[in-house]
């Protein structure tokens, strides 16, 4: 039997990314929320302007989902320059970095996501062209190895992660601006679902937007795919207009709940709790368990749980909450207590 894919799963298929792009705010002032981040940004972007300047460096931190990347589009178009867009681990050869780089119109924005998995044969090559806009290419080996020195264009480089602790100290250093993009309330996330919904052609009442908002976890990416999956519902099972009924339901089907928790998340505290007696529990060992990778239980559903205070991270490895206790309806006075010096 099939299972039902979770709204959470951090691949997106072919329709659905062209659909994300299709949501994505076209301006600084269309953006929602990120006020502080945002201000700082539309500063940026005046001042290199009325200078006719390039952007300065700029490197976004954050959990995925929750607009890196459409900050950097943005950027682009505030500037009225081109765009290029990779990715850390695509980076592999200098070669690749040299064809990028050299391609780049003057002002020209560079976006590399997961930045800090760049190799750091590809950070050397990176320095000089941020701070002095030239690349030092070494050709060939040995005695006949000989360097050629290649002049850049003035640009920008912007910078995603959703790890920032591993960036290394050097790269780190050479931006001029890091920002952090947090994650949403429920007015913000309200004002997101509304205006998708306008662009998908389903208007929502408020109390649906709210339903919605509850239930994205801060995160415009994840509820813009449950607002795509309800509207399917709603076509396919129902009337094809998206009520507070039609949204409780498909919510049900797709096992998400109204305090944003999902299926994983569950699978998450209940083995914690069961399992291990509420921790601690290192993740490797949480990750076996679940038959998940450390690094998706680590960046796509511990941010959320740690956040609204479901889990803690100790040194020694993960800990139920009290509220975890709460969200899956289990005594806390049940946990056993640690074993003491004499006991």
């Amino acid at each position: 039997m099939a299972q039902t894919p979770r709204v959470t799963d951090p691949i997106l298929q072919d329709g659905d990314r062209s659909l994300e792009g299709g949501l994505r705010p076209k301006s600084l002032n269309e953006f929602v929320g990120q006020d502080g981040l945002r201000e700082n940004l539309r500063i940026l972007v005046e001042a290199a302007t009325a200078r006719d300047e390039p952007l300065e460096h700029i490197l976004l931190s954050g959990p995925p989902g929750l607009g890196k990347t459409t900050l950097a589009t943005l950027l682009a178009g505030e500037m009225g320059t081109r765009l290029v867009v990779t990715s850390g681990p695509a980076l592999e050869r200098a070669a690749d970095l040299v064809g990028i780089l050299t391609g780049l119109p003057p002002k020209g924005i560079l976006f590399v996501d997961e930045i800090h998995r760049l190799s750091r044969t590809i950070e050397e090559y990176l320095y000089p062209a941020m701070e002095d806009q030239r690349l030092d290419i070494l050709l060939d080996r040995g005695p006949s190895a000989r360097s050629v020195r290649l002049k850049l264009h003035p640009f920008t480089l912007v910078g995603a992660t959703t790890r920032s602790g591993r960036l290394s100290a050097p790269l780190r250093s050479r931006f001029g601006f890091v920002g952090r993009v947090d994650f949403y309330n429920i007015v913000e996330l309200m004002k997101i679902v509304e205006r998708s919904a306008r662009i998908l052609q389903c208007p929502l009442e408020g109390e649906v937007a709210e339903e919605l908002a509850k239930r994205g976890r801060g995160t415009p990416r994840i509820v813009n795919r449950l607002l795509r999956r309800v509207r399917d519902y709603a076509q396919v099972r129902g009337t094809g207009d998206v009520d507070k009924h039609t949204v409780l339901q498909a919510c049900e089907l797709l096992q998400v709940g109204e305090d944003g928790l999902h299926e994983m998340d569950r699978k998450i505290l209940e083995t914690i709790i069961v399992k291990f007696s509420g921790g601690p529990v290192g993740l490797n060992t949480l990750a076996a368990c679940l038959g998940e990778e450390p690094d998706t239980i680590e960046e796509v559903h511990e941010p959320f749980l740690l956040q609204e205070g479901y889990i803690e991270r100790t040194p020694r490895g993960r800990e139920a909450a009290v509220r975890a206790y709460q969200a899956l309806g289990i005594d806390a006075k049940l946990k056993p207590k640690p074993p003491g010096l004499f006991t």
